[in-house]
């Protein structure tokens, strides 16, 4: 496994390669013990695009992913990849995506573990009545990513 740092509009962020595709995307400069300090080609390509995003020039990432859990919640990871750019859906909603509308919670605690946030938008599930609810980063960047891409112009 591979890591590298990159600087954003949100801080240091971690991205962290396996096998050649992204598998993590973490908040802050976490370093974990069995990862290589390494800009592969690939992290390269996830800190220009992260950048292109963050200065309003990218609306969709294309990296080569790979997701670690179980299979609702990879079914809800890909999901969320089909929410597009300054969209938001509700908890309910992805849900019903997924195959049950009532299994709101469930999708909640999938969208908590998303390992790779920002990427693979998270941040685009808000509650019910539109309120922002939960994120892992903390709400003030969840806040932060939707004002951006819905403010975009």
């Amino acid at each position: 496994m591979f890591v590298a740092f990159c600087d954003s509009h949100l801080g240091k962020l971690t991205l962290l390669e396996e096998n050649e595709a992204l598998c993590g995307l973490r908040f802050g400069a976490d370093c974990p013990k069995f990862a290589e300090l390494s800009v592969t080609p690939l992290l390269s390509e996830a800190q220009k695009q992260l950048q292109a995003y963050f200065d309003k020039r990218l609306f969709a990432f294309h990296l080569p992913l790979v997701f670690h859990g179980t299979p609702f919640q990879e079914r809800v990871w890909n999901e969320l990849l089909k929410i597009k750019y300054g969209e938001v859906i509700s908890y309910q909603e992805l849900a019903a995506r997924v195959g049950n509308f009532k299994a709101c919670r469930a999708v909640g605690l999938a969208n908590n573990r998303n390992p790779i946030a920002v990427i693979v938008p998270c941040h685009r599930v808000v509650g019910k009545s539109g309120a922002l609810t939960g994120y892992a980063g903390g709400l003030h960047i969840k806040q932060y990513l939707l004002y951006l891409e819905q403010n975009h112009g």
